[in-house]
């Protein structure tokens, strides 16, 4: 517990960020923000310039691969990767994409108002404790809440020699943070922290972690019965202007479940169990990125040189960049070029 009060009390001294919040692009258009970068201070870590910027742990590390996390060094120039490719399918409600530990919330725009999109990072659920996919809504909403540690949770505590109360009132020994959403799906949560390092990791029992500051502001804006979309996306593919731009994440690590336990990791409200990922084999970076350029081309054709596309999955850095464009009714691709260019055959 002590040191637990060493790391609130340390991340108490970082300056706060303010959540992200951009005006919603055209529904043909998928990119918000910009990548820019700031000169790292003597005392800093990349866990302090991340949280001051609206990033996680990871983003912010797999942007920078070359830098100390912890020592980056007076006058390094830090990448801060905060532009993104909106996740695809409906922009309403919350939306989580597990794989890039990031959380879209698209409010309600009244009437004549700009509509706007806010992004936060997030902490998921960690190996065997994996956060579901699904669809949900928002159930209940607390402020200051107490914490009521399932057996399993004591029990893994117990194990390692750090046994936990029954009940954990709200205050700074609290992981809840101070704001907790609930979801229609038993068990899982979408809350603050009292362990701020964490955010943008998995490190979670299968709730999703909010910075402090970003949990409030969120709770303060969204309502009950708010949809939310958790999916899994590692890699996406949007419009840029009249660019293609490919976004691609580590895909994730997931455990097999045994068949007769599937229909407890289904959610109720769910019974689509195609958007589900259990037990979904590990693919292949090109067979995402094949469904992403689907996706992407229905309503607007475009072509993709397939030399980025191998390059940015090899890189799995998260920052989008351009690797296709439209095609006119002049340059659509024929048969012979399709079927090159899902061979792994580069546009030219």
């Amino acid at each position: 517990m002590i040191k637990n009060k060493f790391i609130i009390i340390f991340f108490m001294t970082i300056k706060m960020s303010h959540a992200a919040v951009y005006d919603l692009p055209a529904d043909d258009q998928d990119v918000i923000g910009s990548v820019s970068s700031v000169t790292a201070k003597y005392e800093d870590t990349l866990v302090d310039i991340a949280r001051r910027n609206g990033l996680g742990y990871l983003e912010i590390i797999q942007a920078n691969p070359d830098v100390n996390p912890w020592l980056p060094g007076e006058g390094k120039e830090i990448i801060l990767p905060n532009k993104f490719i909106l996740p695809p399918g409906p922009r309403k409600g919350l939306v989580l994409n597990l794989a890039e530990y990031r959380m879209y919330y698209y409010p309600e725009a009244s009437l004549g108002e700009t509509p706007k999109v806010h992004t936060f990072p997030m902490s998921i659920g960690r190996i065997n404790w994996e956060t579901p996919t699904g669809l949900a809504k928002i159930i209940g909403m607390a402020r200051n809440p107490t914490w009521y540690p399932p057996k399993s949770v004591r029990e893994e505590h117990a194990a390692e020699g750090d046994p936990l109360p029954a009940i954990v009132p709200p205050g700074p020994e609290n992981p809840l943070g101070t704001r907790v959403l609930r979801l229609n799906m038993p068990g899982y949560l979408i809350h603050g922290t009292n362990r701020p390092a964490g955010v943008g990791m998995r490190v979670s029992h299968g709730c999703i972690r909010m910075f402090p500051e970003d949990i409030e502001f969120l709770y303060d804006r969204i309502s009950l019965k708010t949809n939310v979309r958790i999916i899994d996306v590692p890699i996406k593919i949007g419009w840029d202007g009249n660019n293609l731009v490919v976004e691609a994440h580590r895909p994730l690590e997931k455990k097999l479940i045994e068949p007769e336990k599937i229909r407890e990791y289904i959610p109720t409200i769910d019974e689509d169990k195609s958007s589900l990922n259990v037990n979904e084999k590990f693919k292949d970076p090109l067979t995402h990125v094949t469904e992403q350029f689907i996706l992407a081309t229905k309503k607007r054709r475009g072509k993709l040189d397939w030399r980025i596309i191998e390059r940015a999955t090899k890189e799995l850095n998260g920052i989008p960049v351009i690797a296709g464009k439209s095609l006119s009714n002049f340059d659509y691709p024929n048969d012979e070029t399709i079927k090159n260019a899902t061979s792994g055959v580069a546009f030219q």
